[in-house]
């Protein structure tokens, strides 16, 4: 059973979905979406980092997620 988890504010989500890695153990595939000028950007993602428990691959997921939208939303990154 994948473990899913998600967080957000106005404006954003971030959520993730475990799945196992292709070299043992799991890791998160994350979405993120935020509104930007009038319209909603969204972005999927398979996290880099596999862990070795599904519980911190999911939390790790959605660190790299909410990390994403920082620098989306800061204007440090352009998609």
């Amino acid at each position: 059973m994948a473990l899913t988890g998600k967080v957000g504010e106005a404006g954003w989500t971030v959520s993730v979905k475990t799945a196992r890695a292709d070299g043992g153990g799991f890791c998160a595939d994350v979405r993120v979406s935020h509104e930007t000028g009038g319209c909603t950007f969204t972005h999927a993602f398979r996290s880099h980092v596999p862990c070795a428990a599904e519980r911190d691959a999911l939390l790790e997921g959605l660190r790299e997620g909410m990390v994403w939208i920082e620098l989306k939303r800061s204007r440090t990154i352009r998609v």
